[in-house]
């Protein structure tokens, strides 16, 4: 049975209006995994107040008279305060400009986007979010380690490595989490990585556990150590992992050897800029 091919209208994306900030995610790396809606608004966007994960080839979709505006957070270097950030985004709206705030990932995944929402609301500017592909997701997906698989896991915790303050967070029940969640996927977890193996090894995991390190996810360079809690704290020092770098713990790990990573990263062009 054959299905007739519809004709479709060309998509219609909306305009960015002057005076207006668009909270947008990046995705982890690779402009392949750009939204329409992210090359969208990297088209028309006057100022682009981007992250320190945001590609360079990222970055090179914006039109060559943008703005380009560095508003990264790094750990141990200095960095731009939230609430400066959060003033320069309403004070280039308040210009007429076009603003778009370009976040790694997804705006509301570890990535502050809410916090400079609620300020934009405060300061009566108009914004729009824009969701991303959350390194969490994609960069997985891309080193060969799916999130969830029938014979392991039917849900996933995703948790951070470190608060506000830059330590792990201390908020958290390690045990109930453990004993809830078979796979864990702790966002920037190169810092305390030692610290973290410990408290998931005094919540109940075992040493045996599979773990794995992805770093640089999506990316050319990126490295994938498949290890166990137990060994990957030397096994990251050994192979010299470096931050940006996702720590994921469970059964679903074991995969990463089946499915290999011959095709996982292929790149699509990022579209010209209009």
């Amino acid at each position: 049975m054959y299905l007739a091919r519809m004709q479709l209208p060309p998509l219609e994306m909306p305009v960015f209006p002057p005076g207006q900030v668009w909270l947008t995610g990046a995705g982890p790396g690779d402009p392949g995994l750009l939204t329409l809606h992210a090359v969208n608004a990297l088209n028309q966007a006057d100022v682009v107040i981007y992250d320190a994960l945001v590609s360079e080839a990222i970055l090179g979709c914006a039109p060559r008279q943008a703005l380009l505006e560095y508003a990264g957070k790094r750990g141990g270097k200095p960095s731009p305060k939230q609430r400066d950030i959060s003033e320069r985004l309403i004070e280039l709206a308040r210009q007429g400009k076009r603003v778009l705030r370009l976040k790694g990932g997804d705006p509301f995944i570890f990535g502050r986007g809410a916090e400079e929402a609620l300020a934009l609301i405060q300061a009566g500017i108009a914004f729009r979010i824009i969701p991303g592909i959350s390194s969490g997701v994609g960069g997985l997906a891309y080193a060969g380690i799916p999130l969830t698989h029938r014979d392991t896991n039917s849900c996933v915790t995703f948790l951070t490595g470190h608060n506000a303050s830059g330590e792990v967070p201390d908020s958290l029940d390690w045990a109930a989490m453990v004993r809830a969640s078979p796979v864990l996927v702790i966002y920037m977890a190169i810092k305390h990585l030692a610290l973290l193996v410990a408290k998931l090894r005094h919540a109940g995991l075992s040493a045996d556990r599979p773990a794995a390190l992805v770093a640089n996810a999506t990316l050319p360079d990126m490295r994938v150590l498949r290890s166990t809690l137990g060994s990957i704290v030397a096994d990251a020092q050994r192979a010299g992992i470096e931050p940006p770098a996702l720590l994921v713990v469970g059964e679903t790990v074991a995969l990463h050897e089946r499915f290999g990573t011959s095709d996982l990263q292929a790149r699509l062009p990022c579209p010209a800029p209009t």
